[in-house]
């Protein structure tokens, strides 16, 4: 099967909107400067915008599952109201070491393990090894080199303290470093100009 679609593949805390811990409550989740912008030209470009995001909150009992749902609806509005989208959101709710069974287990979604971009590019018809992934942590950078993407690193949330203190860490160093996320999809936009 042909997978003839490219995509950016997008963390969410910290990249997308500002890293709080845990987003326990709907009214907590903000996006960050340039996100909606950076978007567009994602959508502009003709790439696919997808989410994925690891929510262990939800297996340690924190929130309930609903509510990602309900903080992926307030984000989708958001960037809505700002002309744009995003093509999927996948998330992974578990965690290996806390809550209840249906919860509490060693998954193939939760980064860096590959499952969640496995299931969009076989959805979504994504072909990884021509694709992105933008994060602000070491684990994001790792998942998108294990399937094959070009893994970004930005500045924004945690990625300041994982470029300074986490630097000899790296399975595959970031293809590229950015500001944030707009400074990351300008790149990415550079870069299929020269394809």
């Amino acid at each position: 099967m042909a997978f003839p679609s490219r995509a950016v593949f997008l963390d969410r805390d910290g990249t997308i909107n500002e890293e709080m811990g845990y987003i326990n409550h709907v009214d907590r989740f903000q996006l960050l400067p340039r996100t909606a912008k950076a978007i567009r030209l994602i959508n502009d470009s003709g790439l696919k915008a997808v989410v994925v995001t690891n929510q262990s909150g939800v297996a340690r009992g924190m929130f309930p599952e609903s509510l990602v749902g309900e903080v992926h609806r307030k984000m989708e509005n958001l960037l809505r109201a700002d002309g744009a989208h995003v093509d999927g959101i996948y998330y992974c709710p578990h965690h290996p070491d806390f809550g209840p069974p249906e919860y509490r287990r060693r998954c193939q979604c939760r980064k860096p393990a590959t499952g969640m971009i496995e299931r969009a590019c076989n959805d979504l018809g994504i072909d990884p090894t021509r694709s992105y992934m933008i994060g602000d942590r070491i684990i994001d950078v790792d998942f998108g080199h294990k399937i094959g993407t070009k893994g970004i690193l930005v500045l924004t949330g945690y990625g300041k303290g994982e470029l300074a203190y986490r630097d000899g860490q790296w399975r595959g160093k970031p293809s590229f470093i950015a500001r944030d996320l707009y400074n990351a999809v300008q790149w990415i936009i550079a870069q299929e100009a020269l394809k």
